[in-house]
């Protein structure tokens, strides 16, 4: 066998070739009590340094063009430790409304009654006293069957519920804080996945027709989403499933829903959210990013730089 001739290698100059990476792209220095701004400034803009800035730029440029920012999320974010801050952008008029999972409500409700949540479910489920508690089952059933019977949706029922008791914690509360303000939220339930459904005051009925209220309330703010943003953030089944759905929904009756920007912010990134959340509905509609870290971190360094960046 003839041997390849080396010496024939066809080559050019690095000086001359596009490259991924640029030193203009790089971290900067940052100095010891120097503001937020120089430190966000100070990231890389490469992969998810890139991304997070982008992601900062478009909920600025949403909120300055009065456009939408919807937060959809799992429990966890309200289990570490997060309701101050989704107050915070409640008030500030940055969030403009929520898709909760059903989790949601057992924590934030424990939060706002006890001023403490999430119960050791290891030690409990032994004894078969996992979800027992009484007043987190009864006040939350009763207070979706009676917001149903007004009209209402599972969030605003739960929300009102809260906000009009005067819990000792409420002011911590999501669904208190922006039934105060007239903030939508939408929650979407799975029979039988949340430990208030198998407390005897639970209504399959009240239940059911509450959160598909919220389903069409969240098709609603699905449909005014062109411009605005919509994250994900800690639900890896429910809130990406009928978030697509809502866009297909919209899309069906007339509503444009392009231009939008999509983000899956997880510890851990799943199908769902990238497919439902990240790819399918922004395709030739705008561009979906994830970022992977935990939530505690993630959106107070997220949100702080949107509220540097609106001023």
């Amino acid at each position: 066998m003839k041997a390849l001739d080396f010496s024939r290698i066809k080559r050019y100059s690095l000086k001359n070739r596009p490259s991924k990476v640029k030193t203009g792209d790089f971290c900067g220095n940052f100095s010891a009590g120097g503001s937020f701004a120089g430190f966000f400034e100070s990231i890389p803009k490469i992969l998810a340094g890139k991304d997070i800035r982008e992601l900062v730029e478009r909920i600025v440029s949403a909120r300055r063009n009065n456009k939408p920012v919807l937060i959809g999320m799992g429990a966890h974010s309200i289990k570490v430790g997060l309701s101050p801050l989704f107050v915070q952008l409640m008030d500030m008029g940055i969030v403009t409304g929520f898709a909760l999972n059903g989790a949601c409500l057992v924590h934030d409700f424990e939060i706002a009654f006890a001023g403490k949540t999430s119960e050791d479910v290891d030690n409990a489920l032994s004894t078969g006293s996992f979800g027992m508690a009484d007043e987190t089952g009864r006040i939350i059933n009763t207070a979706i069957k009676k917001g149903v019977k007004k009209g209402y949706g599972i969030g605003r029922s739960v929300g009102e519920a809260i906000f009009k008791s005067r819990m000792k914690y409420g002011e911590l509360s999501l669904l208190g804080n922006a039934c105060r303000l007239k903030i939508p939220v939408s929650v979407h339930v799975a029979l039988g996945t949340d430990i208030i459904h198998f407390h005897p005051e639970a209504d399959g009925s009240a239940i059911g027709k509450g959160s598909l209220r919220d389903f069409h309330l969240l098709t609603s703010m699905v449909a005014d989403l062109s411009g605005g943003v919509f994250l994900n953030v800690g639900s890896a089944v429910i809130i990406p499933e009928v978030f697509l759905k809502a866009v297909t929904i919209a899309r069906n009756l007339g509503c444009k829903v392009n231009n939008i920007f999509t983000a899956n912010l997880d510890f851990i990134q799943h199908y769902r959210p990238i497919t439902n959340v990240v790819r399918r509905p922004v395709a030739g509609a705008g561009k979906g990013v994830a970022l992977t870290g935990h939530h505690e971190i993630m959106l107070p360094l997220i949100f702080r730089a949107v509220m540097d960046g609106l001023g």
